[in-house]
């Protein structure tokens, strides 16, 4: 990530940067109280987000394609509004509001971005507005001890798509392949279909957890995992009617469900929210996923 704008909000010019005119200081007190403009300033920094997905895996007519960074501004009180606003809490559209106020690009849609990508501007407007340490509560899985503790989000690596033709993983080697659309086929060893899957966006999820909370107020029973292979499988064997693969999915094998989820998540570039876990009672040793709670924004003042 790459912070802009510092030298006009140092004030100075940034190690290494190349000389240029001088630029006006971050905030300026014009002393003429006639004068029409505002007697205050403030330069608003930006920065260029890395995207997990390299841009690789958007359609060509995604103005996202080939995009390997986002610029963003820095989270102003403005964001801070966003955040709060309930009617948005609500709805499960929080978080799409306040990436689309700080991306600059107006041209790109929250809603297309996918799911690693906008996990990845997220993590960096969090670490720009309230700092890279992020404190929260945790449980070791082992003897139950419960901890606070604060993880640095920016030890998280970024996941980038797999090169099919140099992984030295051989259940993508033998089971992954690219189809001519760039989308990615599986071969489902048991019962020997192969299914052509797309990649969850941004908008995809906000539907999904809109229609968990709907089953829940209905008190209809939850099914996460055939919900997700409905909506990330756009074809069987070339079939692409959908009824007949919500059928199918209906009866998958469970051997060739969670060989599904496993290689699926091994395709899906992302975000690693995870970190080095050791318990201060037992000494446990595990490797975590980074909870995100609502303190991940709304961290203790």
């Amino acid at each position: 990530m790459t912070r802009r704008n510092n030298e006009a909000r140092l004030g100075m010019p940034t190690q290494g940067a190349k000389q240029s005119a001088p630029m006006p200081p971050a905030f300026n007190h014009t002393a003429n109280d006639d004068e029409s403009e505002s007697r205050l300033s403030y330069i608003t920094p930006t920065e260029l987000v890395d995207l997990p997905s390299q841009g690789k895996l958007y359609p060509p007519d995604s103005p996202l394609f080939g995009v390997n960074e986002i610029e963003i501004r820095e989270m102003t009180a403005r964001e801070e509004d966003i955040l709060t606003t309930q009617s948005f809490i609500k709805k499960g559209v929080v978080f799409d509001r306040l990436l689309k106020s700080l991306i600059v690009d107006k041209s790109i849609n929250v809603g297309d971005l996918l799911l690693g990508d906008k996990n990845a501007l997220l993590v960096a407007a969090r670490i720009s507005g309230y700092g890279a340490i992020y404190d929260t509560h945790t449980q070791c899985p082992v003897c139950g001890a419960e901890e606070d503790r604060g993880f640095d989000l920016t030890s998280c690596p970024m996941k980038y798509p797999v090169d099919l033709e140099t992984t030295e993983d051989e259940e993508l080697r033998d089971l992954v392949t690219l189809g001519p659309d760039g989308r990615y086929l599986i071969r489902l060893p048991k019962s020997e279909v192969t299914v052509e899957v797309v990649l969850i966006t941004g908008k995809q999820e906000t539907i999904t957890a809109q229609e968990r909370d709907m089953r829940k107020k209905k008190k209809l029973p939850d099914r996460p995992l055939t919900d997700h292979l409905k909506k990330v499988i756009v074809s069987i064997n070339g079939v692409e009617n959908v009824s007949e693969i919500s059928k199918f999915i209906e009866q998958i094998p469970a051997s060739d469900s969670r060989v599904f989820r496993r290689v699926f998540s091994k395709l899906t570039p992302n975000v690693e929210m995870t970190q080095e876990f050791v318990c201060g009672e037992c000494n446990y040793e595990q490797v975590l996923e980074v909870p995100l709670t609502a303190g991940f924004f709304w961290p203790d003042a």
